[in-house]
């Protein structure tokens, strides 16, 4: 008796773990359709297929993030090769622009997985420094190119190194004491924000992007011509940047509160103005800036003694136009008294 109810706890307790296991795998299944059974909640966005754009942002990031990496390896190599001083000054700004789109590709995935502490801290940080070191590079290259076109020298590389590290330090300083005045010192959760607090944190941000703007329009005047098309990418770059930024605070601001998708919108939102912008900076300026840094200078033209259209040089010129030694000149007078003398005493005696 007593082992045959042994014999059925056991089998109630296996049949009531099995229970469990089955709940909890099935659990798992209809919430994140399309991911492992061992991957935490805060992840399941991206895999989740019920949440389709999730997938689609991050396949488009993972691939901005790998063109930039490759973008970075490319400069990298082709450093020792970069002779010209008005090529090679930029470099160091060059690889701060990447670094910073690499960073905008890096910071879509924490809008696609679920918020906590530690994520929004890291969203309200990292998103105006990360944008402030975009377009501060963008207006120390608006600088540059601004005084190539007029005098065709270019500042050096610290200078435009400093320009823009100090640039993005003011936004350090912004971003650090808005999380210290809200998380801090009024005790509120990291998350609880509103859109319009985290617009107003981004206002020295705009004001990069318009200087950038306006000074890439000066850049279209000068005498130098070949730097002007470095013009027109930053002047391209810095106006596309605008309509991104005006479309993304439109919809978060004012569209999704319209359409009563606040909440369920604007970590979307977001994610998307994240990799729209770093699209744009890595074709319409970090292609072509790398190109025409890589690019070999043109050589000049040598001359080509096989074209026999052109006139030959004399072979005589060397010896009409270097002039006698003076010892030969002395010798030949010398030899011309003698000769005159030799006449005068063969005369013939009268």
């Amino acid at each position: 008796m007593v082992s045959e109810r042994k014999m059925r706890t056991h089998q109630v307790l296996a049949f009531l773990l099995l229970f469990v296991i089955a709940s909890g795998a099935s659990e798992n299944t209809s919430t994140s359709r399309g991911c492992g059974l061992d991957l935490l909640p805060q992840y399941v966005s991206l895999c989740d297929l019920d949440t389709i754009w999730g997938i689609v942002v991050e396949a488009v990031a993972g691939a901005g993030a790998l063109i930039t990496l490759l973008l970075i390896l490319i400069l990298l190599v082709r450093l020792p090769f970069i002779k010209d001083k008005e090529k090679k000054d930029p470099v160091g700004l060059h690889f701060l622009f990447l670094l910073g789109t690499l960073g905008l590709f890096g910071l879509t995935f924490a809008f696609i997985i679920r918020e906590d502490e530690t994520i929004c801290s890291v969203r309200r940080f990292l998103w105006g420094v990360l944008f402030a070191l975009c377009f501060s590079c963008l207006l120390s290259q608006a600088w540059r190119v601004r005084r190539l076109v007029r005098h065709g020298k270019s500042p050096s590389g610290w200078q435009l190194v400093g320009v823009a590290l100090c640039l993005m330090l003011v936004q350090v300083i912004i971003a650090i004491e808005w999380l210290v005045l809200t998380v801090l010192r009024d005790e509120k959760p990291a998350c609880a924000y509103e859109p319009m607090d985290f617009a107003m944190a981004l206002i020295y941000d705009m004001v990069l992007l318009v200087a950038t703007l306006g000074l890439a329009l000066f850049t279209l005047c000068g005498k130098f011509k070949k730097w002007k098309q470095n013009g027109v990418c930053i002047l391209v770059t810095a106006f596309l940047s605008v309509l991104v930024w005006v479309a993304w605070m439109t919809m978060y601001l004012f569209g999704n509160a319209e359409l009563r998708q606040g909440d369920a919108w604007g970590d979307p939102t977001l994610a998307i103005t994240l990799v729209a912008s770093g699209w744009v900076f890595v074709i319409f300026h970090a292609i072509p800036e790398i190109h025409c840094t890589i690019l070999p200078a043109p050589q000049e033209n040598t001359p080509n003694y096989f074209d026999t259209s052109q006139p030959r040089m004399r072979e005589t010129a060397f010896e009409e136009d270097v002039p006698l030694p003076r010892t030969y000149m002395e010798n030949k007078a010398f030899s011309m008294d003698e000769h005159s003398a030799g006449k005068v005493g063969a005369a013939p005696l009268g």
